[in-house]
């Protein structure tokens, strides 16, 4: 099934790897609760999209994600899907614009060719407390990769992908601890410490894609306090 919401915005599972239809399927299904117990508020919270992007690497399927510049305000430094807030050249939020958000956003955090990505299917939105971002999942397939890395500095540290397989090795797991007192799973792949929000939407999507490994959730990582 194909919908289409406007240019760059079309939707569709059509021609996807193999190795990717669990995530189309878990996609249709999956309830906001079960990605995340910070759902949107009633009202308010400034609307915002990340682009998931699934690729195929020399070690098989990957993800792409970045490092945010460790000068940010906010989330200074902490790796995190490409993505950012709805632009009002976006469009509506209800009619595609979020999906163009996401790779707006992507192409101006990494340089990527938006044209040769494919935006299989979009997962519900969650909420951000910190920072009041209610974020809109988007999920795609990067049919036609293209060299990436850091567009502007003052953003962005660098661009990298991981491995599938590195995020699902029990080796790889553990459990975040922050200062405030709440702890959630985190990643300790690409040379970073993947935790917070985009560890949580990774972890619920390797979880109901079927990928998931048992793995030690006794072991903890403590955050720093300026996490």
């Amino acid at each position: 099934m194909t919908s289409t919401y406007g240019r760059g915005a079309a939707i569709t599972a059509e021609g996807l790897p193999e190795w990717l239809d669990p995530v189309a399927r878990a996609s249709e299904t999956i309830e906001p609760h079960q990605l995340s117990r910070f759902l949107p508020p009633d009202t308010g919270g400034r609307q915002s999209a990340v682009l998931i992007l699934f690729g195929d690497g020399p070690k098989g399927p990957e993800l792409l994600l970045l490092e945010r510049a460790g000068t940010l305000r906010s989330h200074a430094g902490q790796p995190s899907f490409p993505g950012g807030a709805l632009d009002p050249e976006d469009g509506d939020p209800a009619a595609g614009g979020l999906v163009r958000a996401a790779l707006r956003e992507a192409e101006e955090e990494t340089g990527l060719d938006a044209s040769g990505v494919q935006i299989f299917g979009v997962l519900p939105q969650l909420y951000i407390p910190v920072s009041g971002f209610v974020v809109t999942p988007v999920l795609g397939w990067w049919r036609e990769p293209t060299p990436v890395g850091p567009v502007d500095a003052a953003e962005t540290a660098r661009v990298f992908t991981v491995p599938v397989s590195d995020l699902t090795d029990p080796e790889n797991r553990a459990t975040a601890l922050h200062p405030s007192g709440h702890s959630g799973p985190a990643f300790q792949v690409g040379g970073a410490l993947v935790w917070g929000f985009t560890a949580g939407v990774i972890d619920r999507i390797l979880h109901y894609s079927g990928w998931e490994l048992p793995w030690d959730r006794d072991r903890k990582v403590p955050l720093d306090w300026r996490a």
